[in-house]
């Protein structure tokens, strides 16, 4: 799970938040999940359909040779349980999901109320990634990996 890269400052934008780009920041930091995701076999990429959730994964789906595949169940407000029926689907392995801050932090709680993880050994910040291990409906393994 990936929180979307640095994007513009939501109080700056006018538009609809929807349509809030990536930073020239936030573009460097989406070509280099490229890197940080080459050890991992991606089958799949899942983004929320948010501009600045698409654009963090792009480059990833295209240089993976994948379909980027828009799903609302990822999108801001959505909370952890959309995202968990992405995780939990037994079909669908090796999947990068791109979210936001919110259900990112969420995932964080989550991960050490299980005691997968604790508390202060990662973060959500923009770019960042949780490698989480789910079996049946369960996480089993989490790594944290900083943003790019």
């Amino acid at each position: 799970m990936v929180r979307h890269a640095k994007s513009g400052s939501r109080s700056q934008w006018s538009g609809d938040d929807r349509l809030r780009p990536l930073t020239k920041k936030g573009q460097k930091q989406a070509e280099a999940l490229v890197d940080v995701f080459e050890p991992f076999p991606i089958s799949a990429v899942y983004s929320s359909p948010y501009l600045r959730c698409v654009q963090t994964v792009q480059p990833l789906a295209k240089a993976l040779k994948l379909p980027l595949k828009q799903t609302p169940s990822l999108g801001e407000g959505k909370g952890l349980a959309g995202a968990m029926q992405l995780m939990g689907d037994t079909k669908l392995k090796r999947a990068v999901l791109c979210t936001h801050g919110d259900i990112m932090w969420e995932l964080v709680e989550e991960l050490v109320n299980r005691k997968v993880a604790r508390a202060g050994e990662g973060g959500y910040d923009k770019g960042a990634t949780w490698v989480v291990e789910v079996d049946d409906g369960s996480f089993v393994k989490a790594r944290y990996i900083p943003a790019p």
